[in-house]
């Protein structure tokens, strides 16, 4: 039986062969799906630094995190900001797991897409700090290339070798979904045979946490647990949280020629823009349903097809509703009540720049494996919220197609569409 290597426009077909995963469950992808299986919550107080004088406590945090213990040198682990520590822990799995020997590959046809949303912001302030306090001359050499946001995506080439199009798309919080869609369509269309993409944050630092909090965007909650509640009537300001996800994504005909086992699809996107407001979504909903209807009709499916949605879901009063009218706006009253959505950021927080692969990673996996995961922290319907959220997981399940929804500041909206392979 031969296999259509094409898609019906002459494009590629594009599938996942690796993944990869640093976040508030710990390392790796089995770490992540295991606790947004559970309906795990990951959140907990803030152990980075004091909080004694915020409002916020609670954070998803990637607690003891050593990459000496994971591959990075001593030299790599003192020099690299977090976000590219986390980019590159998740980036060894994903690649390990794609099993792609880069001696083997033509290193000009290999791509990254690898974001952040924020970048270095650790350094930022600690270099802010240094010169008001010692003088210019006491500020670090590498302070410029150890703080910007494409130094992820530059130092995971440096360590591969891989020398096709190096991109670093910044969307806010959409940034780890559009660096996919990127590659998708560059490897679609022929541009490269293989990509690394993803995205990475390290969001859980003192000028973070206190510029969200006074924007009145994280929930102040004590109880770790009832703090990232999406689509949920308590739910109030979503949770920071941090990590990196990593993928490997390649035309099917160059997977299939080296052997590559495929995970999933990755079958459509969508990116659209609100031309709104600075950070709230417009409510129409309008942005995030044409993104989800382009996500859809690339792939050659119609909202009836939709297995589930993982939804950006954050926990924002806003966002929550806005994506909930855009589903049905989408799917019809009806059907837009029934199609199962699932938030993971019950479970790992908002990981801001990571969110987007982490998602995507989640999303993929859930319709390779026929499930659904369930909403950590979701008890109590939302009466602007008229949606299916998922409350316990569900198993045995098999899914034409599911959605992974991501937004961000400045109207960002980006959907990609996965399927099981076949």
């Amino acid at each position: 039986m031969s296999t259509n290597l094409r898609r019906p426009d002459g494009t590629h077909r594009v599938v996942i062969t690796g993944t990869g995963a640093v976040s508030p469950a710990g390392i790796g992808t089995e770490a992540l799906m295991e606790a947004v299986m559970d309906g795990a919550c990951c959140i907990g107080p803030i152990e980075r630094f004091d909080t004694g004088e915020y409002e916020v406590h609670n954070a998803g945090e990637v607690r003891g995190f050593d990459g000496t213990e994971h591959g990075l040198t001593k030299k790599e682990a003192r020099r690299f900001e977090r976000f590219v520590q986390y980019a590159i822990v998740a980036s060894d799995e994903a690649l390990a797991q794609a099993g792609l020997d880069m001696e083997a590959e033509d290193p000009t046809r290999v791509a990254i897409a690898f974001g952040t949303g924020i970048g270095g912001i650790d350094e930022l302030q600690s270099g802010f700090a240094t010169l008001e306090q010692k003088g210019p001359k006491r500020v670090s050499p590498l302070f410029v290339p150890t703080m910007i946001g494409n130094i992820a995506a530059g130092n995971l080439a440096i360590r591969y070798g891989m020398k096709g199009a190096c991109h670093n798309m910044v969307t806010a919080c959409a940034t780890g979904a559009h660096n996919i869609g990127c590659a998708l369509r560059d490897i679609r269309h022929g541009y490269a045979d293989v990509a690394l993409v993803g995205g990475a944050e390290e969001s859980v630092s003192p000028i973070c946490i206190a510029g969200f909090a006074n924007l009145g965007a994280l929930s102040k909650a004590e109880d770790p647990a009832a703090a990232s509640l999406p689509f949920d009537a308590r739910r109030a300001g979503f949770v920071a949280g941090e990590g990196a996800g990593a993928l490997v994504i390649e035309s099917l005909e160059h997977a299939l020629g080296r052997d590559a086992e495929p995970l999933a699809e990755i079958v459509g996107f969508g990116s659209t823009g609100d031309a709104y407001h600075m950070t709230a979504p417009d409510p129409s909903g309008d942005g995030v349903a044409r993104a989800m209807a382009d996500a859809l009709a690339e792939g050659g499916f119609s909202p009836a097809d939709i297995g589930h949605l993982n939804a950006h879901g954050t926990g924002t009063p806003a966002n929550d509703a806005t994506e909930s009218l855009a589903l049905r706006a989408l799917a019809g009253d009806e059907l837009g009540r029934r199609i199962p959505v699932t938030s993971i950021k019950g479970t790992t927080g908002h990981t801001l720049g990571a969110a987007g692969a982490l998602e995507a990673i989640v999303c993929a996996l859930s319709v390779a494996r026929d499930c659904v995961p369930p909403t950590a922290g979701f008890v109590e319907a939302a009466e602007d919220c008229p949606v299916n959220v998922v409350r316990e997981a569900i198993t045995g399940c098999p899914q034409k197609v599911a959605l992974s929804n991501s937004l961000g500041f400045g109207g960002h909206n980006a959907c990609l569409a996965f399927a099981p392979y076949r």
